[in-house]
Order: C-alpha cells, then sequence, then structure tokens
C-alpha cells in the first residue's frame, strides 16, 4: 500500500471521502465479539475503511443480509479435486470461498518443484486467494518411489517464496518423534525462516504426541477422537476438523468443541471432489453441519474465518474490520449458509451460486508426460503363495483407514486363485516414476468387485498405478489403457473398456470443468456398481486411490510391497 492509499483509506474511513464501494444495509458479523453489527461496510482500494454510516462512488444493497469475513479452507490438496488451480477457484468462490491453504504434495510427489511451480503459477489466475505449503514428506516414506525426492537443501529456496506459507503436513511421524537427521534439516528450513509447519499424527499420544509437537508443529488434521483433538488442543496445537468427499470427521469432532476450546479449532476439507462441491457445497457445507449440531453460528463462522487467518498468519483478513482485506461473504441467514454475493478485496467475484470472472487456464505441457513404467505385464501379477492363509487389507467404509485383516483362499499351483464366494480381490501398485519395473501384489478385502479391474493414477501419496480386480488380462490392459491416456481411471471388463477419464495434468487432475469430472465420475461409478459389481458401501474410486497411502494405518500396499502402518515396516503376505 502507498502512503496516498493509505491517505485515501483514513479519509474514507473517518468520512470525508466516498469509499469506492459500499455496501449497505448489513448485519455484520464481528468475530471478535460474537455478535452482529447493523450497518454498511466501506470499502478503498480492496481494503475495508469501517462499518458504519458510508457512501460510496458504487453502492450495493445488503438487504438485510449477514456479511461474514470470508471463508478460508485451512488445508485442501486441490489435485484430489481433478481438477486444476484456475477451476478450483471456479468451483469455490461461489460457496463463500476466499482463500485456500492448499498443500501440492499430491504433484510435486510426481512432477517435483516444476509441479509446485506449475500449481502456483496457475492460481494466480483465479480469484481466490490461494495460499501454499512447501510439501514436506516427499516421497512420504522411505517404503515406496515417487517421482521427486525434496530433502531440506531442494527446500530452502522454495520456502522463501512470499506465496508458500509453511512446511506442509509432516507425515514423517516416527523420524519427527525419533529426532532423524534428515527430518530436523527439514523443520529447520522452515524455522529459520520463521515460517509454520503443518502436522499429521494419527493415533500419536502421550509422550510421542509431546516430541511430535515440540519442534513447533502447530496443527492436526487427523483427528479422528475427541480424545485426540483435545490431547492435541492441549499442547497448543490447532485441530482442523474435516470434512471432505472421503474423510467424514466434522461430526464425531464437533462433540468435543466447547466455548472453551472453540477457538484452536479450523474447518478444513482436505479432499473434496467436484460431485461433493456442486451438490453440497464447500466451507458453506461445513457451517450447515456445525450448526445442525449445536454449534453456535458466529463461533463456527470463526473456525472457517478469524481461527485459520490467525493460525497461519494471515493477518490481513478473516475478520470485518478497519484495513483488512475486503474479503466479505454475504448470508441469506445463519442456518442453511446460503451465499448470496461474494467479494474478494473488494471485487464482486460471485452472486447466487456464479462464479463471475473469466476462466483463462495455464498451459499444462510442464505437466505433462509423467509415465515411465518399465515392462509391465500380467506376468507381474502373478501372486505366488507359500500358504493359503494370508494377510489381506481390509476396506472400511467411510475413511481411508484400513483393517489388517486374515483369510484363507484358494490356490493353484501355488498361486492365488480368485474366489467369487469370498469378497478378496488380488491389487497391484506399478511403479510409474523411476522405470524400476517394480509391481507389488497384495489382497483386497472388501472392496466388492466380481468381475474386471479398475486402474488409477491417483495413489496416495506417491501416485503409482494402482490397479484392483479378479481378471489379470483385465488389470493388464486396465494398467496400458491408463498410461495411453497419460493417466487418470479407466475400467475395464472382458477386454473392453467400460469407462474413462484422462487426468494429463500430472495423471492427477483433468484439464476440463469441474461439471465434465462429475458427469466422468457418475458414469465410473454407476459401471463399477452395475458392471464390475463393487460395493454399494464402497466409493470406488476414492477408496482405491487411498490403498497405498503408507502413512494411515493398518495396512497399505506400495511398489515395494506390504506395508504395515503400525509396525511401520513391510510385512509377508502370508501369516506367520
Amino acid at each position: 500500500m502507498s502512503t496516498k492509499q493509505l491517505k485515501k483509506l483514513i479519509d474514507v474511513a473517518a468520512g470525508r471521502r466516498n469509499a469506492d464501494l459500499v455496501i449497505k444495509n448489513c448485519r455484520v458479523i464481528d468475530v471478535f465479539n460474537a455478535s452482529v453489527i447493523e450497518g454498511d461496510i466501506a470499502i478503498s482500494d480492496g481494503k475495508i475503511a469501517g462499518v458504519g454510516d458510508y457512501t460510496g462512488a458504487r453502492e450495493i444493497d445488503a438487504q438485510g443480509r449477514y456479511a461474514s469475513p470470508g471463508f478460508i479452507d485451512s488445508h485442501i490438496h486441490i489435485e484430489s479435486s481433478y481438477v486444476s488451480p484456475e477451476e478450483i477457484g471456479r468451483l469455490l468462490v461461489p460457496h463463500g470461498a476466499t482463500a485456500i491453504i492448499a498443500d501440492p504434495h499430491e504433484i510435486v510427489n510426481v512432477c517435483g518443484i516444476p509441479g509446485l511451480e506449475y500449481m502456483m503459477n496457475a492460481a494466480e489466475r483465479t480469484a481466490l486467494d490461494i495460499k501454499f505449503m512447501l510439501p514436506s514428506c516427499v516421497p512420504a516414506t522411505p517404503f515406496e518411489h515417487s517421482g521427486a525426492n525434496i530433502d531440506a537443501a531442494t527446500m530452502e529456496e522454495p520456502i522463501r517464496d512470499e506465496r508458500i506459507l509453511g512446511l506442509g503436513e509432516f507425515m514423517d511421524f516416527p523420524g519427527v518423534i525419533q529426532g532423524q537427521e534428515t527430518v530436523l534439516d527439514k523443520l529447520m528450513v522452515a524455522k529459520d525462516q520463521g515460517k509454520m509447519i503443518d502436522g499429521h499424527s494419527p493415533g500419536i499420544e502421550g509422550n510421542d504426541l509431546n516430541a511430535y509437537v515440540a519442534p513447533g508443529i502447530r496443527t492436526d488434521h487427523e483427528c479422528a477422537t475427541v480424545q485426540e483433538m483435545t490431547d492435541r488442543i492441549a499442547r497448543g496445537m490447532y485441530v482442523l476438523l474435516r470434512q471432505g468427499s472421503a474423510c467424514h470427521d466434522l461430526v464425531n469432532l464437533l462433540q468435543g468443541v466447547t466455548p472453551e476450546n472453540s477457538r484452536r479449532c479450523l474447518l478444513c476439507s482436505d479432499d473434496r471432489q467436484p460431485k461433493t462441491i456442486l451438490e453440497l457445497g464447500h466451507l458453506d457445507d461445513h457451517l450447515r453441519i456445525c450448526v445442525r449440531e449445536g454449534i453456535a453460528p458466529i463461533t463456527a463462522i470463526r473456525m472457517a474465518s478469524l481461527n485459520a487467518a490467525e493460525c497461519f498468519g494471515l493477518r490481513d483478513r478473516g475478520a470485518i474490520a478497519p484495513g483488512l482485506r475486503a474479503d466479505i461473504v454475504l448470508l441469506d441467514n445463519l442456518t442453511d449458509f446460503n451465499v448470496s454475493k461474494v467479494f474478494i478485496e473488494g471485487d464482486e467475484v460471485a452472486s447466487e451460486g456464479k462464479y463471475l470472472l473469466p476462466v483463462e487456464k495455464l498451459g499444462i505441457e510442464p505437466v505433462q508426460g509423467s509415465f515411465h513404467v518399465k515392462d509391465f505385464s500380467k506376468e507381474k501379477l502373478r501372486l505366488k503363495l507359500k500358504s493359503n492363509r494370508v494377510r489381506t487389507i481390509d476396506v472400511l467404509p467411510g475413511g481411508v483407514v484400513t483393517g489388517h485383516g486374515a483369510a484363507e483362499v484358494k490356490t493353484e499351483n501355488g498361486e492365488f486363485l480368485y474366489d467369487a464366494d469370498l469378497p478378496i480381490a488380488k491389487v497391484a501398485v506399478v511403479e510409474r516414476h523411476q522405470g524400476t519395473g517394480n509391481v507389488a501384489v497384495a489382497l483386497l478385502r472388501n472392496y466388492g468387485i466380481k468381475s474386471g479391474a479398475v486402474a488409477l493414477s491417483v495413489a496416495h501419496d506417491s501416485h503409482n498405478i494402482i490397479v484392483v480386480g479378479v481378471d489379470d488380462e483385465d488389470m493388464e490392459m486396465a494398467v496400458h489403457q491408463l498410461i495411453a491416456q497419460g493417466g487418470g481411471i479407466v475400467l475395464v471388463k472382458d477386454q473392453n473398456i467400460l469407462e474413462t477419464m484422462p487426468m494429463p495434468i500430472g495423471g492427477l487432475m483433468s484439464d476440463q470443468s469441474g461439471e465434465w469430472v462429475k458427469e466422468r465420475l457418475g458414469r465410473i461409478h454407476e459401471a463399477a456398481y452395475r458392471e464390475l459389481g463393487i460395493s454399494s458401501e464402497v466409493e470406488p474410486v476414492m477408496t482405491l486411490c487411498f490403498m497405498s497411502l503408507a502413512v494411515i494405518p493398518e495396512l497399505k500396499l506400495t511398489d515395494m510391497g506390504l506395508f504395515d502402518v503400525s509396525k511401520f515396516d513391510f510385512v509377508d503376505i502370508e501369516v506367520d
């Protein structure tokens, strides 16, 4: 801000000069006092000059609507929406989002720092203010191959970028707790720059939790219980209450939100697909859930605005007050939180569910061509067993946690044989970044597939190819088609391709609209249930893409083998 702009702001605030814009007749939500103020909001050069009685060069009558601070999603992976940064802005802004804290560790795991640069450059083309966290764990663990290896030295330059607020979720919690030197080096990169560190500590408690928090790790979005939530708040952390397309923790955790601890609670999506956004909304949906569960409306709004701003050091926003950014959402009421208009830095950017700006997308050439698969064939899908008593990755509906199961399966000449009477199918992870030729095979229970195969190039966090099926030839065809189309999703049955959704942006994101993605996913889901027999209790895409996430309990599969997250080590497929 120049001296001239500052003088103008003061003059507008004092009423000596007309504002650029005045939003008249508002019920302004005061998140500091948890109250409502009736008045006008005066805006000068994108800043709030004041709340009171004002006139402006342009005036908009709010007609008594509630004026809320803009909503801030405190943790989201844009890649998991399957659309580009420009498109996620178009989808989220009409629901009241004015800023998001994005962790691009999906595309950085695939493309390295060029992936981060693509995301930041693309983000400049949307009204949504996208702040980034620098991925801290690429790869997420040393037990898989990814497309990049981001060490402390690699982090030193990007962490200085003003668009980067700090280190993204630190998933290597054993490394932090054990004080491993390479982990400490990464933590010090953020600390030396005075930047924050996001957390990720599922199931950690007691002294181990103390050790994890001690380096200054500030947040956690992986709480599964109220006890975990209160344990973290007691240690000075902020807890991010998650409600995404895959994980629905909000209702459960709201039972632990009190007037005393609510200021340490934030709202986040983590992963949110276009179907969820287009049908349910974004943080406006979170707010509806909060109020339905007994949280006071202004407390809920504070969790979506001021709390997030304070947590992430965004001192220029989070409330409607003089000198702050004019990020404002007009709401019809404080029950269903219907969004009437959205202003970002004083510009009206959405009205009645419509994004008002053109969408001009950045070229995707730097993040295409991310498939380097060596010598793949159905021969690599054979599963030799020393015993018919095996471990199974057990799908647990409603989340990304899996069970560690055991079962007796059929074999033929020492190889696994699919049995239609058992809900157990073959799952494989095919390495796609380094040309290692790695293919690891295990068994997945309760996914429900009864014929054909499903293949994805979205497989958290290293995003190798993951394929599940009951027939090796269908699985092979699905993998080859996936490579040919540059990534995404493929469904195959009886050597016929049923449905596909190409994702040319790193094999993670479509270059099409959110509506196109929703329609394609709808067709994929329908075919998965109708043609492949996948269980109706399972979301076929989101469920499968988390089966390789080796930082979430309990049993997962990486390109290097079957991984027990509780032991943090590989295990044999045969039960001892």
